[in-house]
């Protein structure tokens, strides 16, 4: 004799109503040119960030030698020295490694 278990399952998002925010693209645009821009190199403090962001830092100034470079290191991004550095430089290029 054969009994069968089948069930009915409810799947539920994990995303429930916690981020009604919708998933937007970037907004800044695009700099034509990168030549005489300062470009800011964003780091968190995982190990491989920085070598990471040292290989990008000497292929751009190859590139563009009037290229200005700052760095910012760090996990907190909700402070107001992250808000000046922003505002201080034309693009940023952020790497998180482990």
């Amino acid at each position: 004799m054969s009994t069968s278990n089948q069930g009915i399952y409810e799947v539920l998002s994990p995303w429930a109503e916690a981020d009604p925010v919708p998933i937007r693209g970037l907004t800044a645009p695009r700099l034509n040119d990168l030549e005489g821009k300062k470009i800011g190199l964003y780091r968190n403090d995982k190990r491989a960030a920085g070598p990471i962001l040292n290989v990008i830092e000497k292929k751009l100034k190859e590139r563009f030698p009037g290229l200005q470079v700052s760095w910012y290191t760090s996990q907190k991004t909700d402070v107001p020295e992250f808000e000046d550095w922003l505002k201080s430089v034309d693009a940023v290029v952020a790497a998180v490694g482990d």
